[in-house]
């Protein structure tokens, strides 16, 4: 069986587990199970693989094996249940899925996941401290009754057993593929709450791809969601042959913060530093006091969000918002503000999505789009076709900041902005459209080159958009006005004249026939 085959039988398997809570339980919500799930699922085969390949190396040596084991990656500890009142062990097993797959018929099956899950955690703190908090097997809010609950979490194990998932059999990118076609799909049925941990997958490799993050960066995405942002940066640079790079996130929804940890260890980025904060009032990722610098900067924070921490931003500690305080109700420049001031001075690339309100709102956000207009940093605006999310059909826009533009950066004398208009550029699609692997080559391309291309990118200068008193808005500065062809008014005229006569012509025709047909008054 061929490694695309595979691909396609995980994913469908996968897919089909979600059978048992579709209807019942809201996507946003039973996402959780269905990854943690597999995540288990995927731990468990491989640390089985492994034993079993080290139990040949090292014989019935256990401790030993499990002491390689955890050295390497980490381990899977062995569960002991004791009875409350006297203290005696009543079960004992290795937590893994295997273990818990045999007991799916005990009446108790929600509790043992949670407890598996739990001594997982505790063994492996490194890695997953306080990953599995936020999800609960025995929630009757989530998953119903006692029975239900059961017979919901049996229907989870049984098809989930179905998956072999031992790397000696199926490659850790058929793993990662599958976890991130799930956020994908999770992403297209969870509406608006999807978009709290996804962005689909063309527009991240664009946002990757523009960011251009090279090998020895520290990447950063402040409001990283499920994190595949972050690994699609990281291919980024494994595809230049280098795996020297660090990750970083920051996350201040609780389950989507764990969705991206899991993500993180599923394609072998355990070591990515991933926080659980709110970015803009309380961010955790700092040094000394002072916010972490970044080579790479990418996000897609939440659009317009209201009540983001207004009224703490004068006194930021970290003086985020020197060039003014966006509005209470819109904290779209809070979060492009805050990526700007985590970027390298000098140095440091910020890629972003935008709603095009970005572009053109005036008042305190007209300032700081000036403010950072004449800073220089604002290097490309990209226009992107509406409906390519989930959330929202609106288009969107990218923002490409570079603070190497800033004095004694090595682009300081680029003193224009790239405008790309590729809203007309798209697979349209029944629910979702979608950017196609040529359309995201033309706009790197374009940015690449720097070029002006005929309506459909303009390098506008300072002055102009100082004209155009810094509104972004993109057909201001790329033309696609598409000129109507000239009516000949007397030629259609004489073409009407025409078709009428051959019309009166036709109607004697047709009553001489009718006539002869004996058919009369017609």
């Amino acid at each position: 069986m061929n490694e695309k085959t595979i691909q396609q039988e995980v994913n469908a398997t996968a897919w089909a587990a979600c059978d048992s809570f579709r209807g019942v339980i809201d996507p946003a919500h039973y996402k959780d199970y269905i990854l943690v799930a597999l995540f288990l699922k995927y731990v468990s085969d491989l640390w089985n693989d492994h034993y079993a390949e080290y139990k040949a190396q090292y014989g019935e040596n256990d401790e030993r094996i499990r002491r390689r084991l955890a050295r390497e990656r980490f381990v899977i500890p062995e569960v002991v249940l004791k009875d409350d009142k006297t203290g005696k062990v009543i079960d004992k097993f290795i937590g893994d899925f295997s273990s818990l797959y045999e007991r799916r018929n005990e009446s108790n099956i929600g509790d043992l996941i949670g407890i598996a899950l739990e001594e997982l955690e505790e063994a492996n703190k490194l890695k997953l401290d306080g990953v599995f908090r936020n999800i609960d097997f025995n929630s009757e809010v989530n998953l119903g009754k006692t029975k239900d609950r059961n017979r919901r979490l049996k229907n989870l194990l049984e098809d989930f057993n179905k998956l072999d998932l031992r790397p000696s059999r199926v490659s850790e990118d058929v793993i990662g593929n599958t976890y991130i076609y799930l956020i994908e799909r999770f992403g297209a049925e969870g509406g608006k709450k999807a978009g709290e941990f996804y962005t689909p997958k063309m527009v991240s490799k664009l946002l990757a791809a523009l960011a251009d993050p090279q090998p020895g960066d520290r990447i950063c995405d402040p409001s990283c969601g499920s994190g595949s942002l972050l690994i699609e940066a990281a291919q980024n640079i494994e595809a230049k042959g280098s795996h020297d790079y660090a990750l970083f996130g920051e996350e201040a929804n609780g389950s989507t913060w764990a969705l991206a940890r899991m993500n993180m260890f599923i394609h072998s980025k355990d070591a990515a530093r991933i926080e659980w904060c709110d970015t803009l009032n309380t961010p955790a990722l700092v040094e000394d006091d002072r916010l972490m610098k970044f080579n790479v900067v990418v996000a897609n924070p939440p659009f317009s969000l209201d009540k983001w921490g207004a009224e703490n931003a004068d006194h930021d500690r970290f003086n985020r918002f020197w060039r003014g305080v966006p509005p209470k109700s819109k904290g779209d420049w809070a979060f492009i503000t805050n990526m700007i001031e985590r970027a390298l001075p000098q140095e440091g690339r910020v890629s972003v999505v935008v709603p095009h309100g970005v572009l053109f709102r005036g008042g305190a956000e007209g300032r700081i789009r000036r403010k950072l207009i004449e800073d220089n940093l604002l290097d490309a605006v990209v226009g992107l076709p509406g409906n390519l999310f989930p959330t929202t059909s609106i288009p969107v826009a990218l923002l490409l900041f570079d603070r190497s533009r800033e004095k004694g950066g090595e682009r300081q004398r680029v003193k224009n902005v790239l405008f790309i208009d590729a809203s007309q550029e798209f697979i349209p699609g029944k629910n979702q459209n979608q950017l196609s692997p040529e359309h995201l080559g033309k706009i790197v391309a374009a940015v690449k080159k720097r070029r002006a291309a005929d309506k459909y990118a303009h390098v506008a200068t300072l002055a102009e958009i100082t004209e155009n008193d810094f509104n972004l808005n993109i057909p201001r500065y790329v033309d696609t006005f598409e000129e109507e062809q000239e009516i000949d008014v007397a030629a259609v005229q004489r073409e009407i004249d025409d078709l009428e006569k051959e019309l009166a012509e036709v109607r004697i025709r047709m009553r001489q026939h009718l006539k002869a047909l004996g058919v009369e008054g017609v």
